[in-house]
């Protein structure tokens, strides 16, 4: 009984290995007759669709008429219109139309009156366009006095101007994907820039002024770079020539930790409502949404306007870090309020702005210009420091098991072909020492 259960699994093996050798030949075969892979396709997403779209009825149909757009929950493109001609406008080219009672145009002017009136220091306001109001906030630094001369401006405006108060404090937030240090503080390195013959670091513009040395936070005594232009107040961005010109390997890549990064593929603006991630050495990887646009805010250091709002959290030392959503570069991070155990508000200078005030455009995979849309990026969690050599993932970063399993290689097939061919032997050699081990039994046997 023994004997013919062996047998039985013998065979087994046999026809799995040649059934094996048949699958591996057929797969090697049909590798080697179909074309060659093509680059990956650029990923679509429904958050770039729907800020094209919205964009592009907003500028059509003018301030006026709309008051702003937005990402649905859905992934739609949602459009705040004003008369009736606008939301049909809007539901023929496939977004979502919302009746408002104050155009973009309203809401702009509101924001103007509130900058004429007296500067409060720890105040923002933001347009917000899915409620249709401009949203005034002050910390708790705001005196009472200060706070009641604001509501009077508020009041004056109209009731569509909201009146909150915040916890914390409105700070930039100097110290922050890759730490760099000065005798100004402690910031995060943002991304890389080149202006085609030399490269540098965008980082925020509070980090200090131009002329601040930055060494890098490993051993503190190697020199990265020195600040040559920038703007604080008013915006919130600098530039951080590299001491030997050059970004070096990794350029494209911005630091997420745990020793990983994503790969940075272009520039591009945000749409209210789309999740977007920032990166910082204090607080690492953290996520959210992007809640208002042309945002302003009264830090103690002065007014910065244009600003990203966000409700990403971040903490002193997150300072100048990169914002991106799907490899799309974003901004760099200012300031804001709360921390990442209670949450809070965090605004970001918007990149494309920069980039053009400066002079300098993105060193994104393949070197792309500014304002390129590349394929999006993985937004996993990884660190490569903007500046340094380090592993990567991204649209661009095939893994040697991703190339195995590709049924277009080769790799596959020529890996069941050696299995089968290993098996085959195995069960040869198993056979034949079991032939050998019988015929001692019998020789012993017989010379017994």
């Amino acid at each position: 009984m023994r004997h013919a259960r062996r047998r039985i699994v013998r065979r087994a093996a046999r026809l799995a290995a040649v059934g094996g050798l048949v699958l591996g030949g057929t797969m090697v075969t049909r590798a080697v007759a179909s074309e060659p892979p093509g680059p990956p396709a650029a990923p679509h997403t429904l958050a770039r669709t729907a800020s094209g779209t919205g964009a592009g009825l907003v500028a059509r149909l003018g301030a006026d008429r709309t008051a702003g757009h937005w990402t649905g929950s859905d992934g739609r493109p949602v459009v705040a219109v004003v008369d009736d001609g606008a939301a049909r406008e809007v539901r023929r080219a496939g977004a979502e139309a919302k009746a408002v009672r104050h155009s973009m145009s309203e809401l702009r002017s509101a924001a103007s009156a509130l900058r004429s009136a007296p500067r409060v220091a720890g105040t923002a306001w933001a347009l917000d366009y899915r409620s249709n109001e401009v949203v005034v906030r002050g910390d708790r630094t705001v005196s009472g006095a200060d706070w009641s001369r604001l509501t009077g401006v508020a009041e004056g405006i109209g009731g569509f101007v909201r009146m909150e108060r915040t916890e914390g404090a409105f700070t930039t937030r100097l110290n922050g994907a890759e730490p760099i240090l000065s005798t100004a503080g402690r910031c995060s390195a943002g991304f890389n820039v080149t202006d085609g013959t030399r490269d540098f670091i965008l980082t925020a513009g509070h980090c200090g002024p131009t002329g601040s040395v930055w060494f890098g936070a490993d051993r503190g005594d190697r020199q990265v770079g020195r600040t040559v232009a920038g703007s604080f107040p008013g915006d919130d961005f600098s530039l951080v020539e590299y001491a030997d010109g050059e970004a070096g390997d990794g350029a494209d890549v911005v630091a997420v930790g745990g020793g990983k990064g994503v790969r940075i593929t272009g520039s591009g603006e945000p749409v209210v409502g789309q999740r977007v991630f920032r990166s910082g050495s204090t607080s690492g990887l953290r996520d959210g949404r992007v809640t208002a646009l042309d945002a302003t805010v009264n830090y103690p250091e002065g007014t910065v306007t244009g600003l990203i709002e966000t409700d990403v959290c971040a903490e002193p030392g997150d300072s100048g870090g990169p914002m991106f959503s799907e490899g799309v570069a974003l901004g760099v991070t200012s300031g804001g309020s709360g921390d990442c155990d209670k949450g809070g508000t965090t605004f970001f200078q918007p990149l494309p702005e920069a980039m053009e005030s400066l002079g300098v455009r993105l060193i994104a995979s393949g070197r792309q210009g500014a304002g390129q849309q590349g394929a999006a990026g993985t937004a996993a969690p990884g660190a490569a420091a903007p500046g340094a050599s380090a592993p990567a993932t991204g649209s661009g970063g095939a893994t040697l098991l991703a190339r195995l399993t590709d049924r277009r290689n080769v790799g596959p097939g020529l890996l069941v072909v050696a299995g089968s061919l290993v098996a085959l032997v195995a069960t040869r050699w198993m056979r034949a020492e079991q032939d050998r081990e019988a015929y001692r039994r019998h020789y012993s046997t017989t010379w017994g």
